[in-house]
């Protein structure tokens, strides 16, 4: 099931950061790229907005019908996409607690959605992604774990970078 794979990949995120301090966590590295924290701000602030546009999209009786899109493509790191204003990260000071929190909360809005409707209903409407158009609400699950895929080999390249 792709809730599943999801989870999958949100372990592999965790543990991934589990040797980091918090001011490791917090490192922006020196090529400018985003700190392992700005990561996962990111990420619960795509998967924050994701749900609150599913769960927005539902309502709306004008919401266009979409084919399925090839989303897999989204965890190849050579298509680069600049991360839309509301989900970028904050240069703020986070413990990993903190974050793993937000993750969580994040996690739980989007489970929520996904509970409180049917699956016709996630297949007849859709929303818009900056590279791919219109997807159908029920592909944007499976684009959350995707998305995460992607960030968890940022991630794993910024904290071998570090070590150097």
């Amino acid at each position: 099931m792709v809730l599943e794979k999801n989870t999958v990949i949100r372990k592999e995120l965790f543990k991934a950061i589990e040797p980091l301090t918090d001011e490791q966590f917090n490192k922006i590295p020196p090529n400018g790229g985003w700190s392992p924290k700005q990561i996962f701000e990111h990420l619960a602030r795509m998967e924050t907005v994701i749900a609150t546009t599913i769960a927005r999209e539902l309502k709306n009786p004008d919401s266009p019908k979409s084919m399925k899109k090839p989303i897999a493509l989204s965890t190849n790191r050579l298509i680069k996409v600049e991360a839309p204003g509301h989900t970028a990260p904050t240069n703020e000071y986070k413990s990993k607690i903190e974050m793993k929190n937000e993750l969580y909360d994040s996690r739980i809005f989007l489970l929520d959605v996904y509970d409180l409707s049917t699956k016709d209903e996630l297949r007849e409407k859709s929303f818009k992604h900056p590279i791919f158009g219109q997807i159908p609400l029920i592909q944007w699950f499976p684009f959350v774990g995707l998305h995460e895929k992607r960030h968890l080999k940022q991630l794993k390249k910024t904290i071998e970078m570090d070590k150097e």
